[in-house]
């Protein structure tokens, strides 16, 4: 469950819940060990890119700051920025981190995809 506990939205950023995108709580505890070496940027923009191989692909990124537009949820110390028109492809998208050797890493289980390639860093809808 995300902790709607931020008080001061930025500029032009409105609040989402886990309804746009939910991270577990190993995602939670891996992106908080990672912000800790990102200093001073305080979000994890997460997005949808063209490309990959099988047409749009993931991006994360930590970042400073939020723009106009930003839907934020947060999840304790981790606040996930999602521009509006990645939202309509992460809608319902589940986040996931595993330390396992083989297939370890994020993994995103989007219901939305109707196809994704086997390293399930792109997906098509």
């Amino acid at each position: 469950m995300s902790d709607q506990t931020i008080v001061e939205l930025p500029e032009g950023v409105r609040r989402g819940d886990e309804r746009l995108i939910l991270l577990t709580e190993s995602a939670v505890a891996k992106l908080e060990t990672l912000s800790e070496r990102e200093g001073d940027k305080r979000f994890l923009r997460v997005g949808i890119s063209g490309g990959g191989c099988n047409g749009l692909s993931y991006k994360m990124k930590f970042v400073d700051s939020a723009r106009k537009g930003d839907i934020l949820v947060a999840f304790g110390e981790v606040s996930v920025l999602v521009d509006s028109k990645s939202a309509l492809y992460l809608k319902g998208t589940q986040l996931d981190y595993s330390n396992a050797l083989v297939s370890g890493g994020f993994k995103f289980s989007n219901p939305n995809a109707t196809s994704s390639c086997s390293c399930g860093e792109s997906f098509s809808v």
